[in-house]
C-alpha cells in the first residue's frame, strides 16, 4: 500500500506546506481552517463502508472542478465533465477508479446538482492499485455544513477548498495522525 506504515515516522517530519489535520481543524501554510470527517471518525483499519476517514500519510494526486460553476483553481486540475463518475464497486476491475457513463456497476457521480463536488481533490487512499474492500477514494471536497460528517473524506467551507487548491504544491501532503 502507497500510504500504510508512514504515517509515524512522516509525521514527525510535516512542514508548513502539509495540511495536517487536527482535533479542531485543518492547518495549512500557517492558517487554521474548520473541517468535517467521515461521520465513522478516524481510523488506521479503514475498509468499504465504514464512513472513517484514514489515518496516515496521503499524497495529493490530483484536483477535479467543474468549469461551468468555477474558474479553474491550479493549472493542473482538469474539468469534471457530464459523464464523468467514480466507481466504488469493489467487485469490478475498475475499482477505485474514474470512470465514464454508460457504466452498470456501482459508481458516484462527479457531476452533481449540489456543490459539493465542485471542486475535489484526490488524494493516493487506495489508488492507483485498489485493495478491494480498503475503501474507495478520500477526497478534499466542500462541506454539506458545519459539523456535518462526510462518509470518510475531508471537507472544507469551499470558499477555503478555493484557497487551499489555488496553494497546493507538488510536495504538499494530507496529514492524519
Amino acid at each position: 500500500m502507497p500510504n500504510e506504515g508512514r504515517s509515524s515516522l512522516q509525521t514527525c517530519f510535516m512542514k508548513q506546506t502539509d495540511l495536517v489535520l487536527t482535533p479542531t481543524h485543518m492547518r495549512f501554510l500557517n492558517r487554521r481552517f474548520p473541517c468535517t470527517i467521515g461521520r465513522g471518525g478516524l481510523t488506521a483499519r479503514k475498509k468499504e463502508g465504514d464512513g472513517a476517514t484514514p489515518r496516515g500519510t496521503h499524497r495529493l494526486v490530483g484536483m477535479l472542478y467543474r468549469p461551468d460553476r468555477m474558474a479553474r483553481p491550479a493549472d493542473w486540475a482538469l474539468p469534471i465533465g457530464p459523464s464523468d463518475l467514480w466507481s466504488d464497486d469493489p467487485k469490478h476491475e475498475d475499482y477505485n477508479l474514474m470512470v465514464r457513463t454508460p457504466y452498470p456497476h456501482s459508481h458516484e457521480r462527479l457531476r452533481r446538482a449540489d456543490p459539493m463536488y465542485d471542486l475535489v481533490i484526490l488524494t493516493d487512499w487506495n489508488w492507483p492499485y485498489a485493495v478491494k474492500g480498503r475503501g474507495s477514494a478520500i477526497f478534499l471536497h466542500a462541506w454539506r455544513g458545519p459539523g456535518r460528517p462526510t462518509a470518510g473524506c475531508v471537507a472544507f467551507r469551499p470558499e477555503h477548498l478555493r484557497w487551499i487548491a489555488a496553494r497546493i504544491r507538488h510536495e504538499t501532503r494530507l496529514v492524519i495522525a
